[in-house]
């Protein structure tokens, strides 16, 4: 009865987050209880179905959260945002759904494996590190703006010589700005990659 009383409050704890993703160590700050005696709570919520443990330390709703939500926490104290191909699927430039998520950062470029889907995290300059938003406002991800997640893409292609610049078809939603791609462009600060992305861009623009 007494576990049962603790598992309570620690469910109590995560629905006071007013989100579907959150981590171990959230709950152990916002309830003062001890780590052990939080994972052993969030252990028996998982046996019962209720959370599920997506990642070290990462854990999520068993029926509210998606593998979106889940990026914010893919690397605790650094922020990342979704781009590159992910974001162009998203903004409705690439029809093709892309099987791995595809998230900008300023760390190594590695890539994580969780119970939510595949994460392959992408490194760009710190001068490079900006263009992105809360996804239509909700504040549950981050999400690069359409033009610089093209411009994301080129960078990725020209830095990383992978096949991020080239797209099996592009459809430019209203109010897409080339001029916007070459702003963000602009914004590389190495001049051999920068121009190498703009010629990228214009090699696009002809196809």
């Amino acid at each position: 009865m007494k576990l049962k009383k603790k598992r309570k409050s620690v469910f109590s704890y995560i629905r006071s987050l007013q989100r579907s993703v959150f981590t171990t160590r959230e709950i152990v700050m916002l309830s003062g209880k001890s780590g052990s005696v939080v994972t052993q709570a969030l252990k028996h919520l998982s046996d019962e179905g209720l959370v599920t443990r997506i990642h070290y330390g990462i854990w999520g709703e068993s029926s509210r959260f998606s593998a979106f939500e889940v990026v914010p926490f893919l690397i605790p104290g650094q922020q990342l945002y979704v781009s590159f191909v992910t974001a162009l699927h998203l903004h409705g430039i690439i029809e093709q759904i892309p099987q791995v998520m595809t998230v900008a950062s300023m760390v190594h470029s590695r890539t994580v494996r969780t119970k939510a889907g595949v994460y392959s995290i992408h490194q760009l300059e710190p001068n490079f590190f900006k263009g992105f938003d809360w996804y239509q406002k909700t504040g549950s991800f981050l999400i690069a703006e359409p033009e610089k997640a093209l411009a994301d893409s080129l960078y990725l292609s020209v830095k990383k010589k992978n096949n991020f610049g080239h797209f099996p078809e592009l459809h430019f939603p209203k109010g897409f700005k080339i001029s916007n791609v070459k702003k963000w462009i602009d914004c590389i600060s190495d001049p051999r990659a920068r121009k190498k992305v703009h010629q990228s861009l214009e090699l696009l623009r002809n196809q």
